[in-house]
């Protein structure tokens, strides 16, 4: 079965770095949009950014000029370089991947990251 797995999340300062990695498996499929979706303790999960196959990009607004989303079509990979984090930016991170010959979205697990001095 198709399987999201997202790494790369943790505990960073204020004002730091960290890239989110995403793998796509389980599937022949190529993966069409993917994105990244956060969600805050009791807050609805929100779009970051998302990719198409051809690299067109869409980040909400309030995060363009700190995050870049990027992918790997060879490796079935998405990723998100996060900069100048800010602990508003705490939340757990999801992973997406829609795909043309399939009928659902698919998630990862999520992965935890957490800004605070």
């Amino acid at each position: 079965q198709v399987r999201l797995v997202e790494s790369g999340g943790g505990l960073v300062q204020p004002g730091g770095s960290l890239r989110l990695s995403c793998v796509v498996s389980g599937t022949i499929f190529s993966p069409n949009t993917m994105g990244w979706y956060r969600q805050a303790p009791g807050k609805q999960r929100d779009l970051v950014a998302s990719i198409t196959s051809g690299g067109s990009t869409n980040y909400a607004d309030s995060l363009k000029g700190r995050f870049t989303i990027s992918r790997d079509n060879a490796k079935n990979s998405v990723y998100l370089q996060m900069t100048s984090l800010k602990p508003e930016d705490t939340a757990v991170y999801y992973c997406s991947a829609d795909f043309l010959e399939l009928k659902e979205d698919y998630w990862g697990q999520g992965t935890q990251v957490t800004v605070s001095s």
